[in-house]
């Protein structure tokens, strides 16, 4: 008799400190796949779908697939919204009923109006629906909150071990190996989790998290007891009772094992606390060095300003400044401004015409930009691209003026990957400088084309000191908000 599997993605990060609140709109705008519409190409937390089509073809296994709901990261989900969607997978399952095992798309940095954690309520439900013997497998983000509500419902949770997240195939195929293993009994998962009592912002691309990195792979690889190590490095932007960083090991059924691995890994991150984030330097500074390197380009991180974080992506702090200082030959990518990009499409390509456009959003983004601007570019439905997969920008225009371009989008979007300046017909190494909005996640792409890359702390959109964050969920004994 087939086995018979059920997935299902359900996915978003909050900022719970953002004003932009997210309903169905946000999910049909990102994505929103019904059973059977997800497509091949894997994205993020929905790569479990067509990773599993894969796996199970190889099994012989049914997959049953369910709704695949992902919405970029913003502020607090809409009640209604989630509840929907929840119920939608829900009754999907229900109807799928009996399975074999469960098999889930996750962000872990959720938090709806009314549910401080809407992922453990999520699983709850689908372990009610499938009773104690069925297991269940979910991937997650590493900024997410790991709380004890969702480690005591689920069987396996695996987060991506790379921030940027270029490894997100891979934990998925991690989970598929690791599901049909179980569904084998061969082996018999059992998560240790060690609070590590901090948050802070975890890079792979650079020392010393790279080299930490790469003791967790060394010790999968070497050490038969371990099936899974997870840093779960929290999101310092989600005001919930158990954000903060946590370490997960997955043994096959050595609790006291994994326990005793979990803690001592956990006090080895924590030795790290403040050495690991990314220096960042000041719009100005920024600048300067960029406008004085003898390497081109210089690519400019506007990393408090991240949509990928939950914030709007329309401040204007780097642009002012460059526009102060009559920097030329540099492109911006991009600004989240909806309006103004109908006005440039209503214009046309070519035309010329007095503009507005940024810092709608909320305080700390700068002043709005008024320019006497060229359409250069307009594209309906823009996609970026990241790990070979599309990522929507929405309808999107290219404006330039005195020597600076300006990417607008209507679907915000942080910058993944070099393709966002190639599709609007930049070639970004013939240019001087870049900005882009993110953190870390532009860093596998732009690294290739660039040898300089400046992080700036631009404005304050995005709570990025926990010492000062008006937390008021949060738990207050873990570093550095104890330093307050």
């Amino acid at each position: 008799m087939k086995r018979q599997i059920f997935t299902a993605v359900l996915a978003t990060e909050t900022n719970t400190f953002s004003p932009i609140r997210v309903d169905i709109s946000a999910f049909e705008a990102s994505m929103l796949a019904r059973p059977g519409e997800h497509p091949d190409t894997p994205t993020l937390c929905s790569a479990i779908i067509p990773v599993g089509r894969e796996v199970a073809e190889i099994h012989g296994w049914d997959l049953v697939e369910g709704t695949a709901a992902w919405a970029d990261p913003a502020g607090l989900l809409n009640r209604d919204t989630y509840e929907r969607l929840r119920d939608e997978i829900l009754a999907q399952l229900q109807a799928a009923l009996p399975v074999d095992a469960v098999a889930l798309g996750l962000h872990g940095a959720m938090v709806a109006d009314g549910y401080d954690d809407p992922e453990g309520d999520f699983l709850d439900g689908v372990r009610a629906l499938v009773g104690s013997a069925v297991p269940i497998f979910a991937t997650i983000d590493p900024h997410s909150h790991l709380t004890k509500r969702r480690v005591a419902a689920a069987n396996l949770l695996i987060a991506f071990k790379e921030f940027p997240h270029t490894d997100f195939v891979d934990r998925a195929e991690d989970l598929w190996r690791l599901l049909a293993l179980r569904l084998q009994g061969t082996i018999s998962p059992v998560m240790a989790v060690h609070d590590c009592k901090m948050i802070d912002v975890f890079p792979t691309s650079t020392q010393p998290m790279r080299g930490y990195v790469d003791r967790l792979y060394e010790l999968e690889a070497s050490d038969a007891r371990i099936l899974s190590i997870s840093v779960i490095h929290g999101f310092m932007a989600g005001d919930v009772p158990e954000m903060g960083t946590k370490l997960l090991v997955v043994t096959d059924d050595n609790a006291d094992f994994g326990t005793s691995l979990a803690k001592e890994l956990g006090d080895n991150l924590y030795a790290l606390r403040g050495k690991v984030r990314s220096p960042e330097v000041t719009p100005a500074e920024a600048l300067a060095i960029a406008e004085h390197s003898r390497t081109h380009p210089v690519v400019i991180a506007d990393v408090w300003d991240n949509p990928g974080g939950g914030t709007a992506g329309d401040a204007t702090v780097i642009l002012a400044e460059a526009m102060r200082r009559g920097t030329r030959g540099i492109a911006f990518g991009s600004i989240w401004d909806p309006l103004a990009v109908q006005i440039c499409i209503a214009a046309g390509e070519g035309a010329e015409l007095a503009l507005r456009f940024g810092a709608k959003s909320a305080p700390g983004t700068g002043d709005p930009v008024d320019a006497a601007v060229r359409v250069v570019r307009c594209l309906r439905n823009a996609q970026q691209t990241f790990g070979g997969g599309p990522v929507p920008m929405g309808d999107a225009a290219l404006v330039d003026f005195n020597g600076i371009e300006v990417i607008l989008n209507s679907t915000r979007a942080q910058c993944f990957d070099t393709s966002l300046f190639r599709i609007f017909g930049i070639d970004p190494q013939q240019r001087r400088i870049l900005v882009v909005k993110s953190t870390n996640h532009f860093y596998a792409s732009f690294s290739q084309i660039s040898s300089k890359i400046l992080y700036c702390s631009a404005g304050s959109p995005y709570p990025n000191d926990p010492r000062t964050t008006p937390y008021q969920k949060a738990p207050q004994d873990i570093w550095p908000i104890n330093e307050r």
